[in-house]
């Protein structure tokens, strides 16, 4: 049987409003998993199998790898031994900026469910949701997802009367090379992730490449009760990104707001410390905060870059109230 023309219309009217809300959603699942794993890989492993992991993490002591791991094989103690997967949920309350450089802040807050899922391949952990492909004593290849919430205009005095920016999802590859272990003082890696960026706003469009090399050190606290990392990167991305957030085009200028086309090049250099701290098996607490500067950045000139630096920060729990008796391998 046809659907009704009028019937048809508000199928399609409503189409756009159902992908944002489910690209908004994937923004708050990778976010609200990220965090909750970075908790739970804190948790020590309870249990008659409750012994220590045969290797450490980037974060954690360096220990022995054990005789059965197979040569060039990386097992890491955050992980290995831990839950395959587990399940719960956990809030958060965010602040950033609204873009790179603007004057505003957003501030979201977050309640979602969460799976945890530790397997060889396919991982939803704290370095996202995605697939690893390579993982060596010294070099990790996987692809993965990240997110970024929308921003509404009309919230940001330099944007007032031009387009929202729409919930960002990233996608693509990153090499993960580890650098130095440091015994009791932690790990240092350096990362590089490539990912093309899709907004969801009246539908999906791609809106260019990222890129962020970056250096990461981390280290578990005495019975893994708290960790710490911190982060020193800088983002990159093509000219699309850049005109996404700072173009101005002709019929969006005005007298303090004149046209602009912006270029390729440097987004923001930023460092940060994200830490946890577990108050007991099944309860998490979790925050970080976040340093960026875009003083060097590559369209400085556009009017709706308003500020030098930016700080974002936030905090949370997480509960875990499910786990697998299964333990991760890696």
């Amino acid at each position: 049987m046809p659907i009704p023309k009028p019937a048809m219309l508000a199928y399609q009217s409503t189409r756009p409003a159902r992908l944002r809300a489910r690209a908004c959603a994937l923004a708050c699942v990778c976010a609200l998993t990220a965090a909750c794993a970075h908790a739970s890989a804190a948790e020590p492993i309870a249990g008659p199998a409750a012994e220590p992991a045969p290797d450490a993490s980037v974060s954690a002591p360096a220990a022995q790898v054990s005789a059965a791991t197979p040569p060039g094989e990386r097992v890491e103690p955050s992980e290995a031994g831990l839950p395959l997967w587990e399940a719960g949920a956990g809030a958060a309350v965010f602040s950033s900026p609204a873009y790179p450089a603007a004057e505003q802040h957003t501030t979201r807050a977050l309640a979602l469910p969460f799976i945890l899922y530790r397997g060889k391949v396919l991982r939803a952990d704290q370095q996202g949701v995605g697939a690893r492909l390579v993982n060596t004593d010294r070099i990790e290849f996987d692809v993965g997802f990240a997110a970024a919430l929308p921003s509404h205009s009309d919230d940001v005095s330099a944007r007032r009367g031009m387009p929202d920016l729409g919930t960002l999802v990233e996608f693509g590859p990153r090499v993960k090379v580890h650098l130095a272990d440091l015994g009791e003082q932690g790990r240092v890696r350096f990362e590089l992730p490539l990912r093309t960026v899709i907004e969801a706003r009246g539908g999906l469009r791609r809106q260019g490449w990222t890129g962020e090399p970056r250096l990461v050190w981390q280290k578990i606290g005495a019975d893994r009760t708290w960790t710490v990392e911190g982060q020193l990167g800088a983002l990159f991305g093509d000219r699309r990104i850049q005109r996404y957030f700072y173009d101005v085009a002709p019929q969006y200028a005005t007298v303090d707001r004149p046209e602009y086309h912006a270029d390729a090049g440097l987004l923001l250099v930023r460092t940060g410390l994200f830490g946890t701290y577990r108050l007991n098996p099944d309860w998490r607490l979790f925050g970080f905060v976040r340093l960026e500067s875009y003083a060097g950045a590559a369209n400085k000139d556009s009017p709706l870059f308003k500020k030098n630096a930016g700080a974002a920060a936030g905090i949370g729990f997480a509960w875990t109230f499910a786990r697998s008796g299964v333990r991760a391998t890696e």
